[in-house]
């Protein structure tokens, strides 16, 4: 059976959406808005849950409804907590960085790629050499309305900005 560890905000309650969408043996770390840390206790973590149950795949979740991002985005009401200042100066980024390469369509998919997008970029370099099989890793927004999962823009669309002198 197919094996997937899926890292997801508690406020979207997606497990069990997840279970159901998803048939195979599902493994979560959760984070608010998945804005967890990459320090050493957490990556020996996420690399002990990899090995132990042999996960070939990694997806970062976040639904269009998520509180904590929606709220990096507007109305910053839980940026007073200490935890999520650097999170909320990262959404930040991202929703600038999503006004490079897109005119139109939705902006808020655009911002969640981005982010998602850094995130995975990060949980890369962290696993890097820990298997002889690689680790596909990936990015997932829901969207509740519709009831379903949309892969992230691609990072080749997620483009940066660059000032060259």
């Amino acid at each position: 059976m197919q094996k997937c560890f899926f890292l997801i905000c508690p406020t979207d309650c997606l497990e069990h959406t997840i279970n159901k969408t998803f048939k195979y043996e599902n493994y979560f770390y959760t984070s608010l808005g998945n804005s967890f840390i990459y320090d050493s206790k957490t990556i020996a973590y996420i690399k002990q849950i990899i090995k132990k149950h042999n996960i070939k795949e990694i997806y970062f979740v976040l639904s269009m409804d998520n509180k904590i991002v929606l709220d990096a985005l507007g109305n910053d009401e839980f940026s007073n907590i200490g935890a999520l200042h650097n999170f909320y100066n990262e959404i930040r980024i991202q929703k600038e960085r999503s006004k490079i390469s897109f005119q139109r369509g939705n902006r808020q998919f655009r911002v969640f790629s981005y982010y998602l997008n850094e995130k995975i970029k990060e949980l890369e370099l962290q696993l890097a050499n820990l298997s002889n099989q690689p680790i596909k890793i990936g990015g997932k927004i829901y969207n509740r309305d519709q009831g379903v999962f949309t892969t992230i823009y691609s990072d080749l669309v997620c483009l940066d900005k660059y000032h060259l002198n």
